[in-house]
């Protein structure tokens, strides 16, 4: 079964469907690993990212293992309640912190113009607790969300408050938890709380610029830890040789994938 291009406007979703189609007509049998994530990004025409989200709602379905140091392998012929799954994925990782990273980045800098002392001490607050769970090594990601939606919340514009709470609350979803499982640690949340520090400085000093700049290299930050602990699991260069695929036929895209 030849693959045929995903046009880069498709999300992972469309990605992992012909994936998913690959390995039930046995171009990647079970047992096998997959060729190189640079050579199927090319070979589907896709961004590395978005194939990584792929990758991950396939890993939910059961279909493939990301296995340490070695490669990620095909482990079934059809995924278990794949349709089910699809509901509760939220979306992908790295297409939602991009979303993020424009967003909050200009709430951020509003916020530090517009923040009152009361609408500080409540960031604070968020932080405060975030700090004590930390220490503790407990999950803060109540008091992380409570952070960005009292940032949003002191800009005094409805509709920012309900984009950022939406952005928060559909990217938790069961892919989000898969990366968290694959790549959060002690450290990453740490560096996390680090962070939250550096955007309250900001917005305390009333510096709409710094305030913008200190919440985009926190999520550019989650966003290249996401990238480069996906590396380090799946394994960059594993040795083991991979057969293949067969190269697109030379025809137009079929009425489906338009």
């Amino acid at each position: 079964m030849p693959i045929a291009i995903v046009e880069t406007r498709r999300l992972y979703r469309q990605i992992a469907a012909q994936l998913s189609a690959l390995i039930a007509s046995g171009e990647f049998a079970v047992g096998q690993r997959l060729p190189s994530e640079r050579d199927l990004a090319v070979q589907l025409g896709v961004s590395r990212p978005s194939l990584r989200e792929a990758l991950i709602a396939l890993e939910l379905e059961g279909l493939v293992e990301v296995r340490v140091g070695a490669g990620i392998w095909v482990t079934a012929a059809s995924g278990r309640g794949a349709e089910t799954e699809v509901q509760h994925e939220g979306e992908g990782p790295f297409e939602l912190l991009r979303a993020r990273w424009l967003i909050e980045g200009e709430v951020a800098a509003m916020a530090a113009r517009e923040a009152t002392d009361a609408d500080l001490a409540s960031i604070r607050a968020a932080l405060a607790e975030m700090e004590k769970l930390e220490k503790q090594h407990q999950d803060c990601s109540a008091f992380d969300r409570e952070f960005h939606l009292r940032i949003a919340a002191s800009t005094r514009n409805g509709v920012l408050q309900a984009v950022v709470e939406d952005l928060w609350d559909r990217g938790r979803g069961a892919m989000w938890r898969l990366m968290e499982q694959h790549f959060q640690t002690p450290a990453l949340q740490a560096a996390s709380v680090n962070d939250h520090r550096a955007i309250l400085q900001a917005l305390a000093a009333h510096d709409p610029r710094e305030a913008r700049n200190a919440m985009r290299a926190h999520l550019k930050r989650v966003d290249s830890e996401f990238a480069r602990g996906w590396e380090l699991v799946k394994g960059r260069d594993a040795a083991t040789p991979v057969r293949p695929a067969r190269k697109p036929a030379k025809r137009p895209p079929s009425r489906a994938a338009r």
